[in-house]
């Protein structure tokens, strides 16, 4: 979804390839092409980047068709002319018009999240039946299959200890993608990197040395990371 949003916002902004790579500070159009193409999503920085660029929400750009939603006028072709410092600036008051707006309507009632468990950012966490936990939870909710408690910092600075990781079941990610996956009997939350040649779980803290599971029978992906919740 990530890959057919970013095409279409670009397209909405008249902007090409080499532009939006410029707009986003990188050095080369490759990036853009290749998120494009689906062949990896980037790192949440990134996206949050990305989704103010446009002026949209960052779960809405990983999760929706945008192309689909019902809108009215659009300010985005006169967005797309204006220079990054004017854009800032128009992003700054629809947050505030945001805020102002969320304040005039009654709050989201407390609700019971179900934790399914515990991830390891770290060296693993063995799998136990009994680790079911819930908190109570007040706010809106993206669309997600099931939520794990993260346990360590190996994936600091983007992931803390004790947050709460929303994930969506998957069998397979992309490369690059933060996943829930399971390894000789233990879980971790790691960011997944593939090649031709092998198969890692990268850890984003450089302390934490990279796991090998190209060939590993037990290696399974369960989820892909979609967001977290401080606990």
């Amino acid at each position: 979804m990530f890959a057919q949003n970013l095409r279409y916002l670009r397209k909405q902004h008249h902007l090409n390839q080499t532009e939006l790579a410029h707009r986003l500070g990188r050095k080369s159009v490759a990036s853009v092409s290749e998120w494009e193409a689906g062949k990896y999503t980037p790192k949440l920085p990134i996206i949050e980047k990305i989704a103010t660029l446009f002026a949209v929400d960052a779960t809405d750009l990983l999760q929706r068709d945008l192309s689909q939603l019902n809108q009215g006028p659009s300010i985005m072709p006169i967005y797309a002319q204006l220079t990054p410092a004017h854009q800032q600036r128009v992003y700054q008051l629809a947050q505030r018009l945001k805020t102002e707006q969320t304040r005039s309507v009654a709050q989201l009632p407390a609700q019971i999240l179900q934790l399914d468990g515990v991830v390891s950012a770290g060296t693993g966490e063995e799998l136990a039946a009994d680790e079911r936990d819930e908190i109570n939870y007040q706010g809106k909710l993206p669309r997600f299959d099931y939520a794990v408690k993260i346990n360590g910092d190996s994936m600091e600075p983007q992931f803390h200890d004790q947050q709460v990781a929303l994930a969506k079941a998957a069998v397979d990610a992309d490369n690059g993608q933060i996943v829930i996956a399971y390894v000789d009997g233990r879980s971790y939350l790691k960011k997944l990197k593939k090649t031709a040649q092998d198969c890692q779980l990268i850890s984003l803290n450089p302390k934490y040395a990279p796991i090998d599971v190209q060939g590993n029978e037990t290696f399974a992906i369960k989820g892909v990371v979609i967001g977290t919740l401080n606990n």
